[in-house]
């Protein structure tokens, strides 16, 4: 994940700064994840864009730890996250095209607009969803993603 900064057309990272990172091209739509394991990950609902992996460039990463989610319905999925300030900032399922990069990490303007809910099956009880937006009761199958 590592190369020659280029102009990057998103920047973020952590709270502390300890872990940076450029994206050099584009970013998909965020999809919010009510799963029990972005719960807890990121003390709410997982919000994630995602980009090809080689498109993402660490800046810094001193502070970066990977935990590796057994529990995930993918097998090898790794949770990158700060292992100074704790913030959550990646999930990355290994040997797949693209990495998913946690929303509220991205330097504002992030230009990025909310597309579905997943994983309403494992939603918690102590907030509503009031959006018109497509939710699954599951995962977004492969061959669904981008479709409204």
């Amino acid at each position: 994940m590592e190369r020659e900064k280029s102009n990057p057309s998103a920047t973020g990272g952590c709270l502390c700064g300890k872990v940076r990172y450029e994206i050099v091209g584009e970013l998909m739509p965020v999809i919010n994840c009510h799963c029990s394991k972005c719960r807890r990950f990121h003390g709410h609902v997982g919000a994630y864009t995602a980009t090809r992996r080689e498109l993402l460039v660490l800046t810094e990463e001193s502070g970066l730890k990977w935990y590796r989610s057994i529990q995930d319905e993918t097998p090898d999925v790794y949770r990158g996250f700060c292992k100074e300030c704790g913030s959550s900032l990646f999930w990355d399922p290994r040997g797949k095209e693209r990495i998913s990069v946690a929303a509220g990490s991205i330097d504002p303007p992030t230009g990025l607009n909310t597309e579905r809910h997943v994983w309403l099956s494992q939603k918690t009880d102590y907030y509503t969803i009031t959006d018109d937006l497509p939710c699954h009761e599951e995962r977004l199958a492969r061959a669904d993603r981008g479709k409204a």
